[in-house]
């Protein structure tokens, strides 16, 4: 009887070869988990690009170069006073705290903030004034643009009140990163009442294209670094707000100005 040979195929095999086997072996394992790293990365990033601010997630651009400093939070800039003849102002124009929102409707951050600034409105009542303004991440959501217009051509019609539900509405039904059908919009400005021939005219025509584009520039200004972006305004105060930040949170930072 023969002596079984334990070594399988690589029993016979000189040690060179073992070792220009098991080297082209290893290079392929770290090669496929590299590919999966990879592909996972991509798969989780899909289309938005978002960092984090203060542990909130806030939608960008471009992400800023990593730095010592990337979780603190950067002043406040300039910005435009608020115009109560001009601004679209949600809650008492007169109330003695604002917060300004740069906001993109196809910002999925800024969808779950406008639910946030819905409930603090409802908390605080007359206390607060919102004050929204138009800050498209065209880079990213190529249709926010036309939609911040549409909203415009919405207020054109029906004034602040025909604004607010216009924007209630897109947040409540855009999947956000260009998700929503911009055939949608003439069928938004007609469930709220809204004359659907003169919005189309109003759209079409690109009458509010450079208010969307001074509101941009002024969050430039103010700071905003990507959406959504708020500042909170008492007295001599200015407090800035990144990111997505949960009511909880955005409460505990009103209460300290709220009187």
């Amino acid at each position: 009887m023969s002596e079984q040979n334990n070594g399988g195929i690589f029993g016979s095999a000189s040690p060179k070869l073992t070792f220009i086997f098991g080297l082209v072996v290893g290079l392929a394992v770290v090669s496929f988990i590299g590919f999966l790293v990879l592909l996972f990365g991509n798969f989780r990033g899909g289309k938005e690009s978002a960092t984090v601010v203060n542990n909130q997630p806030i939608a960008q651009v471009q992400n800023p170069t990593p730095n010592d400093a990337q979780d603190a939070e950067p002043p406040v800039g300039n910005f435009r006073p608020v115009d109560v003849a001009k601004d679209h102002i949600r809650g008492d124009k007169n109330a003695a705290v604002t917060i300004i929102e740069y906001s993109d409707t196809e910002c999925p951050f800024c969808k779950r903030f406008h639910v946030t600034m819905q409930d603090v409105m409802n908390t605080y009542g007359g206390k607060i004034r919102w004050v929204y303004r138009h800050f498209p991440l065209v880079q990213l959501h190529s249709k926010a643009p036309k939609e911040a217009e549409a909203t415009e051509c919405a207020y054109d019609q029906g004034g602040d009140d025909a604004f607010w539900k216009y924007v209630d509405r897109i947040y409540a039904i855009t999947p956000s990163n260009d998700g929503l059908d911009l055939a949608e919009l003439p069928k938004i400005a007609t469930s709220i009442g809204l004359n659907k021939q003169k919005f189309e005219t109003c759209l079409s025509s690109g009458k509010f294209t450079s208010k969307v584009q001074e509101d941009e520039n002024d969050g430039i200004t103010a700071g905003a670094r990507g959406t959504p972006y708020s500042v909170i305004i008492a007295g001599d105060q200015k407090i800035p707000v990144s990111g997505a930040l949960p009511t909880s949170e955005l409460k505990q930072m009103l209460d300290s100005v709220v009187q």
